[in-house]
């Protein structure tokens, strides 16, 4: 299924008159060691400005600082305080790891205490390094089907055991139906294999092609989650306005930095959520 504005429109809702950030959902994201501290400031960012209601990020401590100064929207602990984590984990809807997490023996320690610890109405996003450790330990996912993985090809190529060359639609699927969670595959045009269904964006560009793009689409997806109802379309429509708005800002831009992208993300909740004429001009 060819994903469109009409899926941004049908999950986009103008936000009730009567709610608060509690409305909205909680989060907490769980990466950024000392070497990639960026990677998990720019999921909160996303996860934030897509307008997820409460936002906590357990990070290595060095990154506590440069977070507040980028986000003092979003919470933050040192991840290494374990009963820290597991309280705001407790109070989450969705949980994100990976962005930056790295690969150390405390990588595959937290990786292993998220799944550890996700309760049967949380959902979780992996991204990143916690794909490669989650392959490379062979884990185990305790839901599958409240999972959503959002592998490069490569990354996939471990968690699957399918060559790249070998990663068709047909292998994609069977691949997802035996891990049973949700796959975003991200290429030049983004597959999401979902529980339902098969979507394919039809947006993106070259120009979006830099350090971080991954990192926000799945503080986007975190976010969408949170506050919009947990499916494929809710998903497929979090990676179609990632690409939509790179190619917006691609018109003017040699370039799309991916902080630009979430700065421009409220902007154009707003338009989706307020467009109900069917008019697809842009």
């Amino acid at each position: 299924m060819l994903i469109d504005s009409d899926l941004l429109q049908k999950v986009i809702q103008p936000r009730p008159e009567k709610s608060h950030k509690g409305t909205f959902g909680r989060t907490v994201l769980i990466g950024g060691n000392h070497q990639f501290g960026g990677a998990i400031i720019m999921s909160a960012l996303a996860a934030v400005h897509s307008g997820a209601g409460l936002t906590t990020v357990a990070t290595d401590q060095w990154n506590q600082a440069p977070l507040h100064t980028h986000l003092p929207e979003a919470m933050c602990i040192d991840w290494q305080e374990k009963e820290q984590l597991l309280a705001v984990m407790d109070t989450a809807d969705v949980l994100l790891i990976g962005p930056g997490l790295g690969d150390s023996s405390l990588s595959l320690e937290l990786l292993a205490f998220t799944l550890a610890h996700q309760k049967s109405h949380q959902w979780l996003v992996m991204d990143g390094s916690a794909l490669t450790l989650f392959a490379k330990e062979n884990l185990t996912l305790h839901f599958p089907e409240q999972t959503v993985m959002t592998p490069h090809q490569m990354e996939w190529q471990r968690v699957s055991s399918l060559k790249i060359e070998e990663q068709t639609p047909e292998n994609n699927r069977k691949q997802q139906a035996k891990l049973g969670a949700t796959i975003v595959l991200k290429s030049h045009r983004t597959t999401i294999y979902g529980q339902q269904e098969c979507y394919q964006n039809t947006t993106g560009s070259a120009a979006m092609a830099t350090g971080g793009t991954g990192d926000t689409l799945a503080g986007m997806i975190t976010g969408f989650l949170a506050q919009f109802p947990k499916n494929d379309e809710t998903i497929a429509a979090a990676v179609y306005l990632h690409s939509f708005i790179g190619d917006q800002l691609a018109k003017k831009q040699y370039v799309v930095l991916p902080t630009q992208i979430s700065q421009a993300i409220p902007q154009w909740m707003h338009y989706f959520s307020q467009k109900k004429d069917g008019n697809k001009e842009f």
